[in-house]
């Protein structure tokens, strides 16, 4: 079977599954390639599986004006399609080299010092504190924890289960994406912050952080954390949950951690995405390295020739 005009709909559905199937793709990585996939489509008359490397040319001009990252994003959608068919016979040829290759430029992350973190504990303590504290300061102790202390993605955290963390369990096992498995330590803090929220969940709620008939959005976390971060003094353009996903990993660097462990509990799947997070500052990987190396100890040798010069 080889491909014809006028069949990209189905072509795109059998991708995606391909995609779902063999190689784990999350909902949110399928979602974006098949608007990728289908604006491109939309672009070439329904002719995208049949696109030559004029065709793609052609797409390559309209994309010229977006974002850099954005054009990356779609030209990597589309290569990935044109491999699948050539992998399953339905094209002879790959036509992606036509496709433009802008270098993507990683921002790096913004974070919050240890003073920020700090600050943003102690309004929560004092909402803790306070004679009428209720089940929403509670939450919040609960969501804060979680996301500085473990590291969890904002779609992982607002979607845990009732029952993901155990009081005597200090761990907990996430399917982040791609659907790959990985273990999240849990401090003692994060399950004594659970618990005391826990006793304000209903019973029949399949979710630790509920809100209506489902659990608490990404938006409303993302707002939760803005209006801690405003009363802690903190600009709402330096803080997000994953702002606080950010510290976390920093700050353990920053303390000594080792980059791939650190890569395991953020779920990463390169190590290159988990070293944008090294905000260390050279004065402390010159002490690392004085303290730490194998020669740090051994007195120099110094030639007397040199010496007496």
């Amino acid at each position: 079977m080889t491909v014809s005009a006028g069949q990209d709909s189905a072509l795109i559905d059998r991708f995606l599954e391909m995609l779902a199937a063999e190689a784990g793709a999350a909902r949110n990585t399928l979602a974006a390639y098949g608007t990728d996939l289908r604006g491109a489509s939309s672009m070439l008359g329904g002719n995208l599986g049949v696109a030559d490397g004029a065709a793609l040319g052609r797409l390559a001009a309209e994309w010229a004006p977006l974002a850099r990252a954005t054009a990356a994003r779609k030209s990597a959608a589309l290569r990935r399609f044109f491999a699948f068919l050539q992998d399953e016979g339905l094209r002879a040829d790959d036509p992606s080299a036509a496709l433009p290759r802008p270098a993507a430029i990683r921002p790096l992350p913004k974070i919050l010092d240890h003073g920020d973190v700090d600050r943003l504990f102690a309004e929560i303590e004092r909402g803790l504190a306070r004679a009428d504290a209720n089940a929403q300061d509670h939450r919040l102790a609960a969501l804060i924890e979680l996301l500085y202390g473990s590291g969890l993605r904002a779609t992982e955290l607002v979607s845990l289960p009732r029952r993901a963390i155990a009081p005597d369990r200090p761990f907990l096992i996430l399917r982040g994406k791609g659907g790959r498995e990985r273990l999240v330590p849990i401090s003692d803090r994060a399950r004594q912050a659970v618990a005391a929220w826990a006793v304000f969940v209903p019973s029949e709620s399949p979710w630790l952080f509920p809100s209506g008939k489902t659990h608490l959005s990404r938006v409303r976390l993302y707002q939760i954390v803005r209006e801690l971060g405003a009363r802690a003094g903190i600009p709402p353009e330096r803080i997000s949950p994953h702002v606080l996903r950010h510290a976390f990993a920093t700050h353990l660097l920053e303390g000594g951690a080792d980059l791939r462990a650190l890569q395991a509990m953020l779920g990463h799947a390169d190590i290159a995405t988990t070293q944008i997070y090294t905000h260390v500052d050279s004065r402390r990987l010159v002490e690392l390295v004085n303290s730490r190396h194998p020669l740090a100890d051994r007195p120099q040798r110094v030639d007397a020739n040199r010496r007496s010069a």
